[in-house]
């Protein structure tokens, strides 16, 4: 089952982007920090992108995340999902691999699972990271997206498990999708390594 957000959520953001929002002021926390390096299609580093991992706030899914980074599953991972102003969604670690057919990238999940939701009452603000589902809120598995803008109609409805803490310009920077046809990136950016720091 498609592991999408809101589709009516996509439709509006869809109408217009909108610039650039300031670089959000998130502290880094107990962690542990996932550690993304982010590479163009065509192989070439983009930069570094650190998440603070919110453990106390949603243990099943910070744990989920944790062990398919140490197994090396987020790796070569792409961007399936990138609308301008919204969010960067990423993390189909069984559709979704860089140079493979991407076709069906944003329905699958790992091997483990589903996850139940755990939802707190952390607003969807610039760089909150959360996970995707698909209509069940007790569907996440692999995917997530971290938000390029706040995103109040996300609220409640998505579990957060994280907060970006450095690499916003790398954020912003990865290849964006057709907003029309739900932020699909025709050739996407990836997750060239994926690293916990305790």
């Amino acid at each position: 089952m498609r592991k999408h957000l809101l589709t009516s959520a996509f439709a509006i953001m869809a109408g217009a982007a909108s610039a650039q929002v300031a670089a959000p002021q998130f502290e880094d926390g107990p962690g542990p920090n996932l550690v993304i390096e982010v590479a163009g299609a065509d192989g070439a580093a983009k930069g570094t992108i650190t998440l603070d991992l919110l453990a106390d706030t949603a243990p099943g899914h910070v744990e989920r995340i944790v062990a398919l980074a140490k197994a090396g599953a987020y790796d070569g991972v792409v961007f399936h999902r990138v609308i301008d102003g919204f969010m960067a969604q990423t993390g189909d670690v069984q559709y979704g691999k860089q140079g493979a057919d991407n076709s069906l990238a944003g329905s699958g999940g790992s091997d483990q699972g589903d996850l139940k939701a755990e939802f707190s009452d952390i607003p969807f603000q610039a760089g909150t990271v959360g996970m995707a589902r698909a209509r069940s809120v007790d569907s996440a598995n692999s995917q997530f997206f971290i938000n390029l803008a706040p995103a109040p109609f996300l609220n409640g409805e998505y579990t957060v498990f994280g907060q970006l803490i450095d690499g916003w310009d790398v954020l912003n920077d990865i290849e964006k999708g057709d907003a029309q046809q739900n932020g699909a990136v025709e050739s996407p950016d990836y997750m060239a390594k994926v690293t916990v720091v305790e």
